[in-house]
């Protein structure tokens, strides 16, 4: 696929693009609220647009295990003031919601993407996405719900069972209307998995892409990269959230959503620079 059609923008995924996460929330698991009011959000948004963000992710709820529903309102007194600001920006706005009423504020905001880690399942999501003429959909995998889904993780071969969701549920919107070029996966990097379960999906990462698909990659600052560090501090896990990006990518992930922008960015600048001069050298052969 060369672009992944949103509302306002057809993003080229001829390079890896890099989504930049702005967390609303007082009880982000990596930032600590540190961009909860509109102002401080807004103000996050183009510091990642400076550092070299091609998307925008904003989220009004956190979504770390264990961590509690949001009520709607108080969602929406998060996220829509920031979005409202955010599609003036030229670049492409991503929310990240699961709720229907805020799908559908959002979009009526300009929005250009639904980032849900329901992939459509609550109910009234999926009528929203068909409903609108061009918003483009991620679509997540996560077994069971934030508040359990580590008290009893996957079994079997997870890297199966993701594809075979995801595809389900892109099958799902295309069978309702939904051209593919709207759609994007997400194998859920630590949304029910446990570690060697998480890294199954980086490495046989080739076979969620089975589908022709695009696939995001969220690996940024995730416990899994802790336990094999040994860095338990989310906000000191940059270094391995890069790694895992550019290893996401080497692999065809097209889009990866991080915290450590300007990092990745760079970071994935000298893998581009490895590539060209490997095809330059191939075809001299």
């Amino acid at each position: 696929m060369a672009a992944w059609q949103t509302t306002r923008f057809a993003i080229e995924l001829g390079r890896p693009q890099v989504m930049g996460i702005v967390n609303v929330t007082p009880d982000s698991f990596s930032d600590g609220g540190a961009h909860a009011t509109t102002q401080s959000a807004v103000r996050h948004c183009e510091q990642l647009i400076d550092e070299g963000a091609d998307i925008l992710d904003i989220g009004g709820e956190s979504t770390r295990p264990g961590s509690p529903a949001v009520p709607l309102d108080e969602e929406l007194a998060r996220v829509v003031p920031v979005v409202r600001e955010a599609v003036k920006l030229r670049v492409p706005v991503s929310v990240d919601t699961y709720k229907p009423e805020v799908m559908r504020a959002v979009l009526e905001l300009g929005a250009d993407i639904v980032n849900d880690i329901w992939a459509l399942r609550r109910p009234g999501a999926m009528e929203v996405v068909c409903a609108h003429p061009a918003c483009g959909v991620c679509l997540m995998h996560m077994h069971r719900d934030p508040q359990t889904m580590q008290v009893a993780p996957m079994s079997g071969d997870v890297v199966a069972a993701v594809r075979e969701f995801l595809e389900a549920q892109a099958g799902a919107l295309m069978t309702r209307g939904v051209q593919a070029e709207r759609i994007v996966l997400d194998p859920g990097i630590g949304f029910g998995k446990t570690v060697p379960q998480n890294f199954a999906l980086l490495a046989r990462q080739g076979e969620l892409l089975a589908s022709g698909l695009p696939l995001l990659a969220g690996w940024s600052r995730k416990s899994s990269l802790g336990a094999v560090t040994g860095i338990e501090s989310a906000g000191e896990r940059m270094v391995p959230s890069v790694a895992a990006a550019v290893l996401a990518v080497e692999k065809g992930a097209a889009i990866v959503r991080v915290h450590d922008v300007r990092e990745t960015v760079a970071a994935l600048a000298v893998w581009r620079a490895m590539n060209r001069e490997q095809q330059r050298q191939e075809a001299q052969q």
